[in-house]
């Protein structure tokens, strides 16, 4: 197939590209800067020149899939920003991608859009949970609101399914390369200690689901999507410390309702100063990772014959790979 890839050139995408390229297909993929379509050429990807934060419209080559993985991520910030690239950026692709006749359109959502804005801890959820696209985090609603873009979009000859992993790990993450700076520097601090469940997915898993969303699935579609083992948030953060060299056992903790006032005082203050940079802790950063978090994703384990195949112990032996 000829498939359109967004974010090719970040985290999940540098890695998704090369995957797709060895399953036979051709690959296209956004870029904004010379920076970018210089590593997708050496990953074997054809740049298409475009910003989806703010051009209205798209032209794009004929393809057959669209896999849309880039999104502006962060834990603060204005508003605006978020709902322009990630929503109506969504939009103006949809509308590029039906016009270049795709059959297909996956798009890389995000479990979190389920999170309430009072921090109820989330047990077992399905696809059934509400999604809040009015959250207070500026990227959880307009995550919540592009999916919602893309599963109107379906119909017969446009088929759209979105994906919903958790925390996304794996070879370049930025949870586990800025935690180092977090521990020495005594910024580190876990919320309850860590010990509520967690969920994650490796971003090879990530790509697994995505091979198989374009291969099957019904049209208008959302799926969770997970790793198959489980573990708190205190075991998660210890086993990428100790990849560093790094304990955990001697860090502080403060509850949920201290921490989530803490971010909403370091965002007012970094929103007064306009700083451009994330504050040190967030009420999005507390909300997204500060409470208990397990979904179930028997319904892509069914549906898009999703395994997990990438296991805990060859996520983390992948950090080594990265490195080396």
């Amino acid at each position: 197939m000829k498939i359109l890839v967004t974010g090719g050139s970040g985290m999940l995408g540098s890695r998704l590209i090369p995957k797709l390229v060895e399953d036979g297909h051709e690959i296209f993929a956004l870029a904004r800067s010379a920076l970018s379509r210089t590593k997708l050429n050496k990953i074997n990807a054809t740049p298409v020149h475009a910003d989806l934060g703010s051009c209205t419209r798209l032209t794009l080559p004929e393809i057959d899939a669209v896999v849309h993985a880039a999104a502006l991520f962060r834990f603060s910030g204005p508003r605006a920003p978020f709902f322009r690239t990630n929503v109506d950026g969504t939009s103006t692709l949809l509308k590029a991608a039906e016009a270049a006749g795709a059959q297909s359109f996956i798009y890389i959502s995000a479990a979190g859009i389920i999170m309430d804005n009072s921090g109820t801890p989330i047990q077992n959820a399905d696809e059934n949970w509400p999604t809040f696209p009015n959250h207070f985090s500026a990227y959880l609603a307009s995550k919540a609101r592009a999916e919602a873009l893309v599963l109107a979009a379906d119909k017969p000859e446009f088929r759209t399914i979105a994906l919903r992993p958790p925390a996304i790990w794996g070879p370049g993450d930025p949870f586990s390369g800025g935690l180092p700076g977090a521990i020495k520097s005594g910024r580190f601090a876990f919320v309850d200690d860590g010990d509520y469940p967690f969920a994650t997915c490796h971003v090879d898993n990530v790509i697994e689901a995505i091979q198989c969303a374009l291969d099957r699935g019904d049209g208008g579609s959302a799926f969770f999507i997970s790793d198959q083992d489980k573990q708190t948030f205190r075991e998660f953060t210890a086993s990428l410390a100790s990849l560093q060299g790094l304990s955990i056992e001697k860090l502080r903790s403060m509850p949920y309702w201290l921490a989530a006032t803490a971010g909403r005082m370091f965002d007012t203050i970094w929103t007064l100063r306009r700083k451009d940079s994330d504050p040190p802790i967030s009420r999005s950063m507390i909300r997204m990772i500060g409470r208990e978090f397990s979904i179930d994703d028997s319904a892509a384990r069914r549906e898009l014959s999703y395994v997990g195949k990438t296991s805990r112990a060859a996520g983390l032996q992948s950090y080594g790979e990265f490195s080396a």
